[in-house]
């Protein structure tokens, strides 16, 4: 069985920083619920997400000795 292959167009960051929009735009349109918050929260892991990518692709993050 050979694996479906996706060559990615955007990079993870962007994808993540998309995706937490999309859900703060959806919340938007939700009365105060459970679902609400739980598109919120989301919303926060994604962009939290999305900042570790960029500091761990930094070019001044150094290995471990």
């Amino acid at each position: 069985m050979q694996r479906r292959r996706f060559k990615q167009i955007t990079s993870l960051e962007q994808r993540l920083s998309e995706e937490a929009k999309r859900l703060r735009e959806q919340a938007k349109k939700l009365p105060p619920s459970s679902d609400r918050e739980r598109l919120l929260r989301k919303a926060r892991e994604d962009e939290m997400a999305a900042q570790m990518t960029g500091w761990i692709a930094s070019p001044g993050l150094q290995p471990p000795n």
